[in-house]
């Protein structure tokens, strides 16, 4: 009992809990919808590519999109995303239901709705993740996205299953009916919250300027580096199951459709297991060692279905294969949640989207090709030890989490005013921050600044430079610059606790009078001298020059 209330402590919460009903309905809609446009295809064509060609086109756009839907998510407020994107799929849905009643609806257009469809969900996934954070206590996230990882897979259990129902004793256009009444529960939920929001002085990025950002920062980021090597090698290595299920059952247990399904259902019922375990689990061991049992878990399942021959046993190995993908998947999702700030948070979980899935679906590839040319078996056997040569990357990859405060933004000064007229797009803007080092510090000032630079860089700045006067050795001159003001009045506001800290350790090593000398300048373009040059002295180009400046 106990571990069922851990487990559920984050429906205490009235703004999550409402929204995870809402959303459980939504799944099941999701799942009877392409169980309805699958059949639909099936009996309007006899082309088995366009018939796989529907499940692509709900896939791809979540794959290809995921990016640039984070980082609408990170220039938005992430409710209101939420909701366009629910209307969206809800009105599309309601078309194609009327469409389908109607009989006016050919195969292409079929694929366009579905690819609409999959535009919304690839638009609402990194807002709704992004969001969980802001609807729970960091102490209970974990359970947040372990709930979140169950509603998905009870859905999956059960939502086939159930759309097989409603396509043959009602049709296709009652299922795509219900996937559109399954968005209105989610419409009334994001409705009746009410966010804290946090304004931001500074005016919204580009979709292109932060999509870069948050390669930049996925770039920089040694933490989300880790994430995103552990999601992309998991990826690959047990994207087998899932990829050679279809022939287990058919080719390694001699069975057929029903074979499959209770394979597939016992695949969903460990995942509701893991969902459950996760959060418990998590709080006593920690992160890394629920990720290795989750790997390992993985691995036994793809051993036991290599050797088993019994149903009853490759169902159970399906059950630890369903514990291992809700454990891993959640913990990683967790690590990026915890560890991100909030300004990129939804392109870090897009990215890593990006990368997991896409790892899944090159392995899916290639454990298809093994099975061909080696054996089912052989390519199953393979996966499990590719999976166990996985869980030993924590050794040396660990998913360490900073605490809360270290990824909260710190609070800067109030915004500089120059000393001449600039407008947002004017830049260069070039900052360079003075030192005095002694000989003996020179080595351990180098280490600090070499973290440093990647601090500046992840956040924006651009052609980090580290220099010593060659008259004056103890003289050092940091120097890297922002294409524009307004890049770097961003640069400035996403300063972390943890960023501070190392500028702190880095500044640690100054003995100067007073503290390191910084100035913020302006680069003048050749055109732009002769007309300034009446006007103003040599030396004007210098917008601020204070000792205290927090650049």
């Amino acid at each position: 009992m106990g571990l069922l209330s851990a487990s559920l402590t984050p429906l205490r919460h009235r703004t999550f809990a409402t929204i995870w009903f809402a959303n459980i309905f939504s799944n099941f809609g999701s799942l009877i919808q392409s169980v309805g446009a699958a059949w639909l295809m099936a009996t309007m064509t006899d082309s088995t590519r366009l018939v796989a060609l529907v499940q692509s086109s709900a896939s791809l756009p979540i794959m290809f999109l995921a990016l640039a839907c984070g980082a609408i998510a990170d220039n938005f407020e992430r409710r209101h995303v939420m909701l366009v994107a629910q209307c969206w799929m809800a009105a599309v849905s309601v078309v194609l239901a009327i469409l389908s009643w109607r009989g006016a609806i050919a195969p292409w257009l079929l694929l366009v709705f579905t690819f609409s469809i999959g535009c919304g969900q690839a638009l609402n996934a990194p807002a709704w993740q992004a969001s969980v954070r802001e609807q729970v206590p960091r102490e209970d996230l974990t359970a947040a996205v372990s709930l979140n990882a169950l509603g998905f897979n009870l859905a999956r259990s059960l939502g086939p299953a159930l759309g097989g129902v409603i396509v043959a004793a009602a049709g296709a256009a009652t299922a795509f009916a219900v996937n559109a009444m399954s968005y209105f529960g989610v419409i009334f939920a994001l409705l009746g919250w009410r966010r804290e929001l946090r304004p931001d002085p500074l005016p919204r990025e580009t979709i292109r300027a932060a999509m870069l950002g948050g390669l930049r920062y996925a770039a920089m980021s040694p933490h989300l580096r880790i994430v995103l090597l552990r999601g992309l090698t998991l990826g690959l290595a047990a994207s087998s199951i899932s990829a050679l299920m279809p022939m287990i059952a058919r080719v390694l247990l001699g069975g057929g459709p029903l074979t499959f399904g209770l394979l597939s259902g016992s695949f969903g019922v460990g995942a509701v297991a893991g969902a459950l375990i996760n959060a418990p689990m998590r709080h006593r061991t920690g992160p890394e060692a629920v990720f290795r049992l989750g790997v390992l878990a993985f691995a036994a399942s793809a051993a036991v279905a290599a050797v088993s021959r019994w149903p009853i046993l490759t169902m159970v190995a399906m059950m630890s294969g369903g514990v291992g993908w809700v454990t891993t998947l959640s913990t990683l999702t967790v690590s990026i949640q915890m560890s991100t700030p909030r300004w990129v948070v939804a392109r870090g979980i897009a990215i890593y989207q990006m990368t997991t899935f896409g790892g899944m679906g090159i392995g899916s590839w290639l454990w298809g090709i093994a099975a061909e040319q080696e054996g089912l078996r052989m390519a199953l056997a393979v996966s499990a030890g590719a999976l166990v040569a996985i869980s030993f990357l924590g050794f040396r990859f660990p998913l360490n989490e900073p605490d809360e405060a270290s990824v909260e933004p710190w609070p800067v000064r109030d915004r500089p005013e120059p000393a001449i007229d600039i407008e947002h797009r004017s830049g260069p803007i070039v900052t360079t921050i003075e030192y005095r080092i002694r000989p003996e510090d020179q080595a351990a000032f180098s280490r600090a600044m070499l973290k440093l630079r990647r601090i500046r860089l992840r956040d924006g700045a651009r052609d980090w430079s580290l220099m010593q006067d060659l008259s004056e050795p103890a003289r050092w001159i940091e120097r890297f610059h922002s294409p524009t003001w307004m890049d770097h009045l961003r640069r400035r506001s996403r300063l972390t606790q943890a960023d501070r800290e190392s500028s702190e350790i880095a500044r640690s090593f100054h003995q100067g009078e007073g503290p390191p000398i910084a100035s913020v300048l302006i680069s003048r373009p050749r055109n732009a001298l002769a007309a300034i040059a009446d006007e103003r002295q040599a030396g004007d180009d210098t917008l601020f020059t204070d000792p205290g400046i927090n650049p």
